[in-house]
């Protein structure tokens, strides 16, 4: 009996080991995009255009960064007024959109009113469309508000985001009644039992909820609707460097690593929570 339970448990142990191999093998897998794009933010001209191609960098140097910011400092706007702009758009409406969708949520999950499914209907109806469709209502929309040309025209359609309302409405959902009826009758007031009580609850959600608005944001070049050269964000200034030709493809690589560094940062700052969203998402009582 020893024997056996011996060769079970040591069975046990190489399929553990097994799996976590596999795991290893995918997970460097899935990460050959992010390392490729590093290598070639690195590599000379004549590294980039080595025939077969090489995949690691092999003489790394840092003239594509220095041949980006000499475009930049020669260009009407310098590359901090871009970055400004792009900061502000993506701060602003990343914390307005966790704002607006955390309280519509905390509505249409906590209370009761008529119309209700209907509002929530509405709002999972709203997930069909791709954004290319609302382009044209939004800019009717934002040009009769007078926004045209203005950061709020990328801002104010970014607070109106179906997704975080559906996304956060899941997590309010489970929070316990009796845990805010306790509140209320402790007289508390419902914007405190909101911000100190409910939000708490659903951290991991929100901190989802700001990766997905941050990082669409933050890639949002706003050409549609911003027309003035002092008020285009930095994916816009960007998206010109590689519009050079063959000659920008060493700083275009440059423009890549940038792009992708920020949101991949910001994901690995608040992973454990968006992995407990996720696992959190497909419990049901």
């Amino acid at each position: 009996m020893k024997k056996l339970g011996s060769k079970k448990e040591s069975r046990s142990i190489w399929v553990t080991i097994g799996l976590l191999f596999f795991l290893l093998a995918i997970a460097l897998f899935t990460s050959l995009p992010f390392v490729y794009t590093i290598s070639n933010a690195f590599k000379p001209l004549d590294e980039i255009f080595l025939f077969p191609p090489k995949f690691l960098v092999r003489h790394p140097t840092f003239d594509n960064f220095s041949d980006l910011v000499i475009l930049f400092n020669s260009s009407w706007m310098p590359f901090t007024r871009y970055l400004f702009n792009t900061l502000y758009i993506t701060l602003l409406g990343t914390a307005g959109h966790v704002v607006v969708a955390s309280l519509g949520a905390y509505v249409l999950a906590k209370h009761h009113f008529w119309g209700q499914k209907f509002v929530f209907n509405m709002v999972v109806l709203s997930l069909m469309f791709a954004s290319q469709v609302t382009y044209i209502p939004n800019y009717i929309i934002l040009s009769r508000l007078h926004m045209i040309n203005t950061h709020w025209a990328i801002i104010i359609p970014a607070l109106a985001s179906s997704l975080g309302v559906f996304l956060m409405k899941q997590f309010m959902e489970g929070i316990p009644d009796s845990l805010l009826e306790a509140a209320k009758i402790d007289g508390a007031r419902e914007i405190t039992i909101f911000w100190r009580i409910a939000m708490p609850q659903v951290k991991p959600a929100w901190l989802t909820l700001i990766i997905f608005s941050f990082q669409s944001l933050w890639n949002n070049n706003g050409s549609l609707y911003i027309f003035d050269d002092e008020l285009k964000t930095l994916p816009y200034a960007l998206q010109q460097v590689l519009a050079g030709g063959v000659a920008r493809t060493g700083t275009g690589a440059a423009v890549a690593l940038i792009l992708m560094i920020v949101p991949v940062t910001l994901f690995m700052i608040t992973q454990s929570n968006i992995m407990e969203t996720m696992a959190q998402s497909g419990i049901k009582e």
